[in-house]
C-alpha cells in the first residue's frame, strides 16, 4: 500500500488536497490506492450515510456500494473539487436511492437499544462499556443518541442532508453546494429550516436543555 501521494501528480492539481496523488494513481489503475483512500475515508462515509438512513448495517452496505461506484468513476473525476468532496456526493446518491427504495416498502422502525450507534465523529457508541461509566449511564447514553437520530431521521430528507453535511460532517457552504448542485443562498436556507425544525424536535424529546 502507497504511503505517499505522487507529489508531481499533487502539483498538477488546481485545488489543494491530500488525495490528489492517490486519485491520480487510481486513474493509472492502481488498486492499492484506492485501498488507501477507502481506509481514510470509511469512516466518516459510513457516518454520513448512517446519519442519512438511520441504521448502521444498510449505512455500510451503502458505503460499500458508493465506494465500487466510485472507482468504476475514477477516471472521470478532474479534481474541480476535492476528492472527499466528490466521494461524498456519491455516497449521498446511493443514500438517497436507499430510502426511496425503503419508503416504497412502507417499512418505518424505529431504533432499538441494540442498533448501534455513532457519534458525530465516527465512532461507535454500542461496545463494551466503559469502565468509568456504570451500565445505567451506557444505557441512557445510547438512549439520548437513538432519539437524537430519531429526530434527524424525521427531518425530509433535503434538509436531513445538507444538516448533517454541515453540522455534523463540517462542510463547508460552498462544498455542500457542488455537492448538491444548490446555490449556496439555497443551502443556507435549508439549513436554516432543518436546524429549526430539529430544534423543535429535540425540545418535544428532551425538553429545553438550556
Amino acid at each position: 500500500m502507497p504511503e505517499n501521494p505522487d507529489p508531481a501528480d499533487a502539483r498538477s492539481r488546481t485545488i489543494g488536497d491530500d488525495d490528489a496523488g492517490f486519485v491520480a494513481r487510481c486513474q493509472r489503475g492502481e488498486t492499492d490506492a484506492f485501498a488507501f483512500l477507502v481506509k481514510r475515508h470509511q469512516k466518516k462515509m459510513i457516518n454520513i450515510a448512517y446519519r442519512m438512513i438511520g441504521d448502521y448495517d444498510e449505512a455500510c452496505d451503502v458505503v460499500q456500494e458508493a465506494f465500487l461506484s466510485a472507482w468504476r468513476a475514477i477516471g472521470n473525476f478532474r479534481g474541480d473539487a476535492r476528492f472527499s468532496t466528490w466521494l461524498c456526493g456519491i455516497v449521498l446518491n446511493h443514500a438517497r436511492s436507499h430510502l426511496a427504495q425503503r419508503a416504497a416498502r412502507s417499512r418505518n422502525e424505529g431504533a432499538s437499544l441494540d442498533d448501534p450507534v455513532i457519534s458525530a465523529d465516527g465512532r461507535l457508541l454500542n461496545g463494551s462499556p466503559c469502565r468509568e461509566a456504570s451500565v445505567i449511564e451506557q444505557i441512557e447514553k445510547r438512549e439520548r443518541e437513538s432519539k437524537v437520530q430519531e429526530c434527524i431521521s424525521a427531518l425530509e430528507d433535503e434538509q436531513r442532508e445538507v444538516l448533517v453535511l454541515r453540522d455534523i460532517q463540517g462542510f463547508s457552504y460552498e462544498e455542500i453546494g457542488a455537492m448538491l448542485k444548490l446555490p449556496e443562498g439555497t443551502v443556507k436556507s435549508r439549513i436554516f429550516r432543518a436546524r429549526n425544525i430539529l430544534k423543535d424536535g429535540l425540545l418535544k424529546v428532551f425538553g429545553d436543555l438550556t
